[in-house]
């Protein structure tokens, strides 16, 4: 046993020094029912699922056992997680036929429905059209009928003051892969586009050497997740490669149509095009725009997000590297938060973001 109270002698002083031990024993079950003002049986009901008990007197004892440090505290969090009333959990989505937001959505039905959280009801909605009143209409539509929604969208006044609305009516509404604007938003889940922007111009510097023409082709002008990482990109050609010329961006919409229209006609207009940086949708359409239009030369591309079509472009030698966000963590974390923030639990500050991967033909 250590002495709670002893003497020691401080190797920085020649005088005695008194230091307090102070003792921290078990947390017991009684100080666990002390911190949450309910009786020991209450919390053995709990922690043994004896009797059923309210969710609200599962999520005090819970909540108690974290302040006292309780051993098993986190077996209590997860009984009573599982003991949570089924929440319908909204999201919405780009288009169904990019390969990515049909991953995202099968990694958020999977959280969703994770029996550790309580089995949750997942409504998952992807969007055809994209112009700013329609997502704000689908944004007003899917959120009353879920508890809390979470939505992939560029960000516009309209869609924003949809967000507002839907927030002051006490449903909070999340951001996934790219932020909006709006502080009414209830968190951000996606990766540093900063860091991925320079990421991508460290890459392009130590790939394609200190001259030529460089192209980017974003998924819209408005997204800010695509913004950032243009400036980020362009600032960081600008700090380490001034002989990298950076073009004016390109837009796809997040259509392969478009993306692919666009870059057969780069090529023609810059037939010495030296890297190329796609931080947006429409892949698919440079890829095939890359391989039906082979350069005379092997232009350096950089693209966003790992799918079967990135996978056999990374393989084949189209593109070098991807940027890929972890869409199963993604998911997780936000299905986490929307339930802590449905149960009234007070949301932490925001976190850092979600780290992304580096993906080359020879890690997939």
């Amino acid at each position: 046993m250590i002495d709670p109270l002893r003497s020691v002698i401080s190797p920085h002083s020649s005088m005695q020094e008194t230091v307090k031990f102070v003792a921290s024993p078990r947390a017991t079950l009684a100080d666990v029912a002390r911190e949450a003002g309910l009786s020991a049986a209450t919390v053995d009901r709990v922690l043994n699922r004896r009797a059923p008990v309210r969710a609200e007197t599962a999520r005090r004892v819970r909540d108690a056992a974290e302040a006292v440090g309780f051993h098993a505290a986190r077996l209590l969090a997860n009984r009573v997680d599982a003991m949570r009333p089924e929440r319908r959990l909204g999201f919405l989505l780009q288009r169904r036929g990019t390969e990515v937001y049909r991953d995202l959505a099968a990694e958020l039905v999977r959280a969703t429905t994770d029996p550790a959280l309580g089995r949750h009801r997942p409504m998952v909605e992807h969007m055809e059209d994209l112009t700013p009143a329609s997502v704000a209409e689908r944004v007003a539509r899917l959120g009353e009928r879920c508890d809390a929604l979470g939505i992939v969208a560029a960000d516009h006044p309209r869609v924003s003051a949809a967000v507002d609305r839907l927030a002051a009516s006490g449903k909070p509404v999340y951001t996934l892969l790219s932020d909006l604007g709006t502080e009414a938003r209830a968190g951000y889940f996606g990766i540093d586009h900063r860091k991925a922007g320079r990421t991508a111009g460290w890459v392009m510097v130590r790939l394609a050497g200190g001259m030529g023409d460089v192209g980017i082709v974003v998924g819209s002008h408005r997204y800010l997740g695509h913004e950032l990482c243009e400036i980020s990109f362009r600032a960081y050609l600008r700090e380490h490669a001034p002989g990298l010329k950076m073009l004016e961006p390109l837009a796809s919409f997040e259509d392969p149509h478009f993306a692919q229209e666009a870059m057969l006609d780069l090529l023609k207009r810059k037939p010495d095009l030296t890297g190329l940086y796609v931080p947006g949708g429409g892949i698919e359409g440079i890829i095939a725009a890359l391989r039906d239009s082979p350069p005379a030369r092997h232009i350096v591309v950089v693209a966003m997000d790992l799918f079967t079509e990135t996978r056999e472009a990374l393989l084949d030698g189209t593109i070098d590297i991807v940027i890929a966000t972890p869409l199963a963590e993604v998911a997780r974390t936000v299905v986490a938060a929307m339930l802590d923030r449905l149960d009234g639990k007070k949301p932490p500050p925001a976190g850092p973001h979600l780290r992304f991967e580096l993906c080359l033909s020879e890690n997939i």
